[in-house]
């Protein structure tokens, strides 16, 4: 073989390009293709990117690094819950992470096909031993989930939702409001009545994403929460 230095260099790489190394298994000599590197760099996370986890979706023989729950072709704008690894495919510990983001939201996405996600507020994440429970509100999704696939999680806000207004409407005459918000704080609260007429009343926030409001008699109207 010629000295590695003797060969010329090759600054245009393409997915069938290749190298020679070693198999770990058995140490035989193989070559290993710039695309099958890539891929390996990419499911098991090798490659460190801020705010971003990586899980394969499985629906049987569920192991460290999957998250599973929805069934096989569940579509990303019907999914409200699923039961994740307290560890991604790179073997991170993703827990405190998880608690710190609730109230947040967070995008779901294919590996290699960014137009298959689905974008969700995370409205809880309970310990369920090596598996959390994460409930979730849709925001919006396209595509399906598929089995055996890989998929990035990763914090995501557009800058339309970095202040969002919620606007509950109560329906029926009621003293009690209970308004389920999902904005992850203690919003601002402002109520009107039928005729668009400011009324003030009690406001509890029960957490961050809940909130009560009380008055002295029953009426029907919108509250605005921001």
């Amino acid at each position: 073989m010629a000295r590695i230095s003797s060969y010329p260099f090759d600054n245009n790489v393409t997915d069938k390009d290749a190298w020679i190394g070693t198999e770990a298994t058995n140490r035989s000599s193989k070559q290993f293709t710039a695309a099958a590197v890539a891929r390996y760099l990419n499911i098991n996370g090798k490659i460190s990117i801020s705010a971003q986890m990586v899980f394969r979706f499985k629906t049987t023989g569920i192991q460290s690094g999957d998250f599973t729950g929805p069934v096989d072709g569940s579509t990303f704008a019907s999914v409200t819950t699923m039961q994740l690894s307290i560890l991604d495919l790179s073997g991170q510990n993703v827990v405190k992470f998880m608690e710190y983001l609730v109230g947040n939201n967070i995008l779901i996405s294919k590996q290699k096909e960014i137009s298959t996600f689905g974008h969700y507020t995370i409205d809880s994440y309970t310990d369920n031993g090596q598996f959390y429970t994460l409930n979730l509100t849709n925001l919006k999704g396209e595509g399906s989930l598929e089995d055996e696939a890989i998929y990035d999680f990763a914090v995501f806000t557009l800058p339309s939702q970095g202040a969002p207004t919620f606007i509950y409407e109560q329906v029926g005459p009621a003293i009690t409001w209970n308004i389920p918000h999902n904005l992850g704080k203690f919003p601002s609260v402002s109520v009107v009545n039928n005729n668009n007429i400011i009324i003030n009343g009690e406001v509890t926030y029960i957490d961050n994403n809940n909130v009560q409001l009380n008055f002295s008699a029953a009426f029907s109207g919108k509250a605005y929460l921001n």
